[in-house]
């Protein structure tokens, strides 16, 4: 009987040492996100007068921060990105089939960590975007949520703090790391950091901390689970009649 074996590491420690372009993208992406943490409410009233709608506004600032970080972290990873997609296309049949299959676990584990949880409470991050497409088209929509936003943060959160910072500190305290930011970053913004709204992205950060180490530090296979889950995710949105979906969050609420 065959079994379905992960794929080999690619053991190249050049490409795991620091950059000078890894600093700088690092650098205007905590700088970006952490001036729209701190200033975002002085600066909306601006974004509101040279955009259309509070939609465009936000639509806007999210765009040029994943297009201005991705296009760093892009050139920063490109070796990393050539030689982890070589590696992808010598088993075509183990993306095509294991991608699908990270996304149907990340979402078994997600709701059985929210079940055992007992509570259902959504995210100021996650009911955002809800809000944000159910005004911007889906043809919009697809480029961030699909394309940019996850590779960018695959880049952070798998590449840099465990494929780069794993070489000078320990793995697992890297990946504890990993899941433990990831699921911080998508709940800034709420009033009070609760349990209930981190375990759906914990279960999610530690899927993809899962399939990254499992294919030997493969950063383009846990993008593609990321923006696949993510593809998902808007497909159900924009599928959803929004009267239908607005009750759906009342019934959750």
């Amino acid at each position: 009987m065959a079994t379905v074996r992960r794929l080999p590491p690619a053991p190249q420690p050049q490409l795991y040492r620091f950059s000078a372009m890894d600093l700088a993208t690092l650098c205007l992406y905590v700088a970006i996100a952490g001036f729209f943490a701190a200033a975002g409410d002085l600066v909306a009233p601006f974004l509101r007068q040279i955009t259309p709608s509070p939609a465009a506004a936000s639509y806007a600032v999210n765009l040029l921060f994943y297009a201005s970080v991705g296009i760093l972290a892009l050139l920063a990873a490109r070796k990393v990105v050539v030689r982890d997609l070589k590696v992808l296309a010598t088993r075509p049949w183990f993306t095509l089939l294991m991608v699908p299959a990270a996304v149907i676990a990340m979402m078994i584990l997600t709701a059985v960590v929210v079940a055992a949880n007992g509570q259902v409470e959504t995210s100021a991050n996650q009911a955002g975007l809800q809000a944000l497409m159910q005004q911007v088209p889906a043809w919009l929509m697809v480029p961030l949520l699909v394309v940019v936003g996850p590779f960018v943060e695959e880049y952070i959160f798998r590449h840099l703090l465990i494929g780069k910072l794993g070489r000078r500190v320990n793995v697992w305290i890297c990946c504890a790391l990993s899941v433990g930011l990831f699921a911080a970053l998508h709940i800034v913004g709420q009033e009070a950091i609760t349990v209930t709204a981190l375990l759906p992205y914990l279960a999610m950060g530690a899927t993809l901390v899962f399939v990254y180490m499992w294919t030997g530090r493969n950063v383009m296979f846990s993008y593609f689970v990321h923006a696949s889950k993510n593809l998902l995710a808007v497909i159900l949105v924009y599928a959803i009649p929004p009267e239908v979906f607005n009750q759906m969050q009342n019934v959750q609420a």
